[in-house]
């Protein structure tokens, strides 16, 4: 057989969030695209790793880009629609979301998808990546894209990269560690989990779940004894009476020998099947004491144990050494304010707080949550250009977990938003450097976040505001964003913009209609006891938004006022999320 060689503008190795996001970006702008896949679905941490109650990018005003878009195919298509865990605001069927990406690829005449292959050798003339080998092919392109889950080409190329902890001497992290010590040496990065989906069989028998090997249940003991079963199971709660096991608490987070994986082949293989047995345990764990009630979904994922995950979900990977890297003074709110500061190079939007995982021990980290709309939610910051160039090679761009940044800031860039913006980002930029004729690290910036700001189909707010939260069409929207980055000294602390107070916010309720007593617990924090005669009168809800002008509206009500509101009911975290109130 002829080993084939293919030609073409943009090669994306990997179909995880990021590189997903980037091959349909370039595609979209007009650029000959190629995207090669390890798996039959597209989406990685959001579809094929199986965690589909996505954190952070929340807010309405950061529902933008693909990641906006992403989020309305969502509620279009998902039946039961999306108000089901208290973990997220979003959880559906991973099989749902891994169809929208391939419709998505399936409407591009330009973009070719090629599953079931990984790289084998970076083709390279001096300082400069050329091509990619793979078993069946070789790609020779312009620019190229890792999007792997592990940063599998800065292995292959050999590009400077980062795996592991760096100490507060380096950079000035406050919650970088002093000098090594236990967590450093067990866990050099954050503990992958294997996700498994159950489900609720009701009054039937679901089939018993067998203890895969090194089964241990003390390993388990004690998982939700802070939260009681319930609530433990509608942590990930998504549509048909199914659950997402992706527990931090004595569950499925796996981190022994966790440098395995960037070692070998077979060490890296030895890890994976550690992993799974470590989520099939916790199954199998959690059918014993809760019962025969609960079991494996099925029909979930496209392979023989259909309640798997395709393959681990990866919080952490090798980390390029770029122009810029990112670190946690970077993700921080700064002083007085509730966002960070803005890069003049920004891209993309992340608000998370900084969260990180090693099983059997908390890392104390510095805090960037605050609240918001009547819940937590964490600091928005932005992801500046520059880290996803290498410092010392051209022709490629880095597009998933494998940007530059430290260790411990990895623990908010890491999540799936903002990889899917970090996505969408190199997508475009790679296209304008094909189209340019440009290496990545001589793309005027500029014109970059003009690109991302105006596309036509998705376009991606970059500087973070509150109140930002109307249609990125509206004329007001684009001149507010370049205002920002035309004036970076200029970004309100507050995180709230003066410029669009004259904008009409309002906002046609789709949720049911609630009346009931304003009850202000402490500062953003609100109940509504309802008083109407229905099937909800005498319950207490917690209030939550989206919405900057409905926040606005909930600071300012009054405490025992009669208030009617408009939302969607989500019985797992006990909240309504409010859209429109009256009172």
């Amino acid at each position: 057989m002829t080993h084939q060689i293919y030609t073409t503008d943009i090669l994306v190795v990997g179909g995880g969030t990021g590189g997903t996001a980037a091959a349909i970006q370039a595609a979209r702008r007009g650029i000959k695209t190629l995207l090669v896949s390890e798996f039959a679905w597209l989406g990685g941490m959001l579809t094929a790793a199986g965690v589909s109650a996505p954190d952070g990018n929340e807010l309405v005003a950061w529902q933008t880009g693909l990641w906006g878009a992403f989020l309305q195919e969502l509620r279009h298509r998902q039946p039961g629609g999306l108000d089901n865990s208290w973990v997220s605001f979003f959880s559906y069927n991973p099989a749902v979301g891994a169809e929208i990406f391939a419709d998505w690829v399936k409407e591009l005449a330009n973009l070719q998808w090629i599953s079931g292959q990984v790289p084998l050798e970076v083709l390279q003339q001096g300082n400069c990546i050329t091509g990619v080998r793979f078993a069946d092919f070789t790609v020779q392109a312009k620019v190229i894209l890792d999007g792997t889950e592990l940063g599998d080409l800065l292995a292959l190329a050999e590009i400077p990269c980062r795996w592991g902890w760096e100490l507060q001497s380096e950079w000035g992290e406050p919650s970088a560690p002093v000098s090594c010590n236990a967590l450093t040496e067990k866990y050099p990065v954050q503990s992958p989990t294997w996700v498994v989906i159950m489900q609720d069989f009701g009054d039937a028998v679901a089939p018993e779940i067998p203890a895969a090997p090194n089964y241990n249940p003390g390993l388990f003991d004690g998982a939700w004894e802070n939260y009681g079963a319930e609530k433990f199971l509608n942590y990930g709660r998504l549509p048909g009476d199914r659950f997402m096991i992706n527990w931090p608490i004595k569950g499925n987070d796996y981190g022994e020998g966790v440098g395995r994986l960037v070692e070998s082949e077979a060490s890296k293989a030895e890890f994976i099947q550690e992993c799974r047995w470590q989520s099939q345990n916790f199954a199998h764990f959690i059918q014993n004491q809760l019962g025969r009630r609960y079991g494996l979904a099925e029909k979930i994922f496209p392979w023989a144990e259909t309640a798997f995950a395709l393959h681990p979900y990866y919080r952490e990977s090798l980390r390029l050494v770029g122009l810029t890297t990112i670190l946690e003074q970077d993700i921080l709110p700064v002083p007085g304010g509730k966002v960070a500061s803005l890069f003049p190079d920004a891209v993309a939007i992340g608000n998370y707080a900084n969260d990180h995982h090693y099983p059997g021990f908390d890392l104390p980290l510095q805090p960037k949550s605050i609240r918001w709309g009547g819940r937590w939610t964490g600091t928005p910051f932005t992801i500046p250009y520059h880290c996803l160039v290498p410092a010392t090679t051209d022709g490629l761009l880095v597009c998933e977990k494998n940007i530059s940044v430290s260790h411990i800031a990895n623990g908010a860039t890491r999540l799936q938003p903002v990889v899917m913006g970090i996505g969408q980002a190199a997508g475009m930029a790679a296209a304008m450097c094909v189209e340019l004729g440009v290496q990545p690290r001589d793309l005027p910036v500029r014109v970059l976040q003009e690109a991302l700001l105006q596309d036509k189909q998705a376009p991606a707010a970059i500087a973070p505001l509150f109140n930002l939260d109307f249609s990125p069409h509206h004329p007001q929207w684009l001149s507010t964003q370049l205002y920002y980055l035309d004036n970076p000294q200029n970004y309100p602390v507050s995180g709230n913009c003066p410029r669009i107070s004259s904008v009409d916010k309002v906002v046609i309720p789709d949720g049911e209609c609630f009346t009931g007593i304003f009850q202000r617990i402490d500062q953003q924090n609100y109940k509504l006891l309802i008083t109407e005669p229905t099937a909800e009168q005498g319950k207490t809800w917690q209030l939550v938004t989206l919405r900057s002008h409905i926040d606005e509206q909930l600071q300012i009500a009054v405490h025992e006022q009669l208030i009617t509101v408009w939302g969607r009911p989500n019985h797992s975290g006990n909240w309504l999320l409010v859209d429109k109130l009256e009172g």
